[in-house]
């Protein structure tokens, strides 16, 4: 600053050229609170002016014109100053040589402002200039930050330090530098308008992780105790650097699911959900939350959260699965088919977890258990037993459900075992059952008779019946005809069993009931016994009568056995009557009622004299009589 010196005579030699009046003085100084301020200053005035008395000046505070009575820093005449600045300043220069260079001690904010400086040469000779010098105060050091901090982009602080006092020389300093990512530090002396401005820059590279961070310049003075400092906190700009989310997770149809995302970014990003290509929602935050409420299948998917701050852009997805029971499986629909027909049965459902798809038929499994969506059950060549209601029962951990159809199988008839004729007490009595889908139609053939037996001829008794796809028809037949080498009539009866897919006659076999001849050779044994039963007792009691009596007794039927034993046996008959083995034949209602016929047979038990338990075998006349009962 004190180059002043050498530029003063040339411009006194350019002023004096000029003729005119003027003041050079800088327009801007600073300095820092409780240290000086030199405020360098030359001015000129006309050359034909002669100072009579010398030349005397008077700097003032805030503006130029006396007359406003503005703030007196210094006066050369007088030491008549404003009280804010006594003993404060002085004049270095010589105002003889032109040099009006002030000298202020001790500055505070207070004065802070503009500074005027006014020529008296005597007389009228009196000129306030209208130039100033602009003087900032400064209690803490100015630094320079750039308009914009890039992360990855090197950054220059420079913190700035007045001086322009001649007695104190100061130094800088950067704190908490520990940290950048290595630092450096240049330092530079800038004079400009006789000012001087002491500068130290430093220079890093920041990241993302040094924004917010705080750093300090420290200006003091050796050998005084005046420090001044400031600090300022990094604002570096980033793209987004993380983008935080939810885990990918599952939820409950019908149940309510929020979505977080964070990201990291400065500025703050415009954080976008996005729902494959269908932006959600959107906000410009540090985090944005997006809430799925009454959740659905449809619901289920890749959601996105995107980050872009204008300095780059980032994204981060999540998976959300929506965990639902099956839904009712999609099955065929019910089927008529023939017999021999492969079928394949499709079941498919969703759900989540996958279910697995059961095959039921009439409640048994068929086919095999699969773990997906689809399930194939394939039928080859079906056969009458598979016939019936099939149900597809989807399962998971959530749920079950299942759909059904039925399956219907046409078949030609076939002929049962059951088919045949027995003897029974009437006659014969002939069964024919046969299944078939449609229920087949039964109809009889005797052969010797050329006559065909169906529901339409009254002459005979015949009984038909269906239950599901079995039909079963019978007739009796009166004993008639031949007999074989065992004693049985021989019969020749055929059955026809048909339907819409076949026809078939089968000769029915004759086959004697076990039952019915157990109940001949009982009832054979039993007269045998009934008869000499009769002739013993007949001579018993005669018998006796002769020992008693002496004389024979008048009774008919114990003289005459045969006569007695004619009642017995027209007795006998009239039982079998009542029991069925004689009359006329009857339709039954069922082939059990049948059946039930068939078993009765006579069973002959003889009591004598003795009484047994539950049945007095005496009349109430005394009489002996004998019991029949049949079973």
């Amino acid at each position: 600053m004190w180059c002043l010196e050498l530029l003063l005579p040339l411009l006194l030699f350019i002023n004096d050229a000029s003729c005119q009046w003027n003041v050079w003085l800088p327009r801007d100084i600073s300095a820092m609170t409780n240290s000086c301020v030199v405020i360098p200053c030359t001015f000129m005035y006309p050359s034909g002016i002669r100072p009579n008395r010398g030349i005397h000046g008077i700097w003032y505070f805030g503006q130029p014109y006396p007359q406003l009575f503005p703030p007196v820093v210094f006066k050369s005449r007088t030491d008549v100053v404003h009280e804010s600045y006594k003993g404060r300043t002085k004049l270095l220069g010589d105002l003889h040589q032109r040099n009006c260079t002030l000298l202020i001690n001790n500055i505070g904010t207070e004065h802070s402002g503009r500074y005027y400086f006014r020529a008296d040469l005597g007389g009228a000779n009196i000129y306030t200039y209208p130039d100033f010098t602009e003087l900032k105060v400064l209690d803490q050091p100015n630094i320079d930050v750039p308009e914009e901090i890039v992360s990855d982009e090197s950054l220059e602080l420079t913190c700035y330090a007045p001086d322009n006092c001649p007695d104190m020389t100061p130094e800088i300093q950067w704190m908490y530098t520990d940290y950048l990512p290595d630092p450096e530090f240049s330092t530079d002396l800038v004079e400009d308008s006789n000012t001087a401005v002491l500068s130290n820059t430093l220079t890093f590279t920041p990241r993302p992780m040094h924004n917010g961070q705080l750093l300090g310049c420290r200006v003091y003075f050796p050998n005084t105790t005046l420090v001044y400092e400031r600090f300022i906190s990094l604002d570096v700009k980033y793209a987004p650097r993380s983008v935080w989310v939810n885990a990918s997770s599952e939820v409950m149809e019908g149940s309510s699911v929020t979505l977080h995302c964070e990201v990291d970014s400065n500025p703050p990003a415009r954080i976008a959900w996005m729902f494959g290509d269908q932006e959600l929602l959107w906000d410009t935050a540090s985090n944005v939350s997006l809430t799925l409420d009454d959740v659905t299948p449809a619901n289920e998917g890749i959601y996105t959260c995107v980050g872009d701050n204008g300095y780059g852009i980032m994204n981060t997805s999540l998976y959300l699965a929506v965990k639902y029971p099956p839904h009712e499986p999609v099955v065929n629909d019910s089927i008529t088919v023939v017999e021999g027909t492969t079928l394949a049965l499709h079941c498919s459902t969703q759900g989540s977890p996958a279910p697995t798809l059961t095959w039921l038929k009439d409640g048994q499994l068929v086919g095999t258990i699969t773990a997906d969506e689809l399930s194939v059950l394939t039928i080859v060549e079906i056969t009458p037993q598979g016939d019936g209601q099939y149900r597809c029962l989807a399962e998971n951990e959530h749920g079950r459900a299942s759909s059904s159809l039925n399956i219907t199988v046409e078949y030609a008839p076939v002929l049962l075992e059951e088919s045949k004729c027995t003897v029974v007490r009437e006659g014969v009595q002939c069964v024919c059952m046969a299944t078939g889908n449609p229920e087949p139609t039964i109809e009889f053939y005797l052969p010797d008779l050329n006559i065909t037996i169906n529901e339409t001829d009254g002459r005979y008794n015949f009984y038909t019946h269906t239950d599901g796809h079995t039909s079963t028809g019978m007739i009796k037949l009166r004993e008639k005809g031949e007999r074989v080498d065992n004693g049985s009539p021989a019969v020749n009866v055929h059955c026809s069993i048909s339907n819409a897919y076949g026809r078939e006659s089968i000769l029915l076999e004759l086959q004697q009931e076990k039952k019915y001849m157990m109940a001949v050779i009982v009832g054979t044994i039993g007269g045998v016994a009934v008869i000499a039963f009769i002739i013993a007792a007949v001579r018993y009691v005669g018998h006796n009568n002769k020992k008693e009596n002496g004389n024979p007794r008048q009774d008919v039927v114990l003289e005459n056995p045969a006569l007695y034993y004619s009642a017995v046996k027209k007795d006998k008959q009239n039982l079998r009557k009542k029991v069925g083995e004689d009359g006329d034949f009857q339709s039954a209602g069922s082939m059990a009622g049948l059946e039930r016929q068939e078993l009765n047979y006579a069973s002959l038990e003889f009591i004598g004299a003795r009484s047994r338990e539950g049945a007095s075998g005496r009349r109430d006349d005394g009489s002996n009589y004998t019991e029949i009962k049949a079973k």
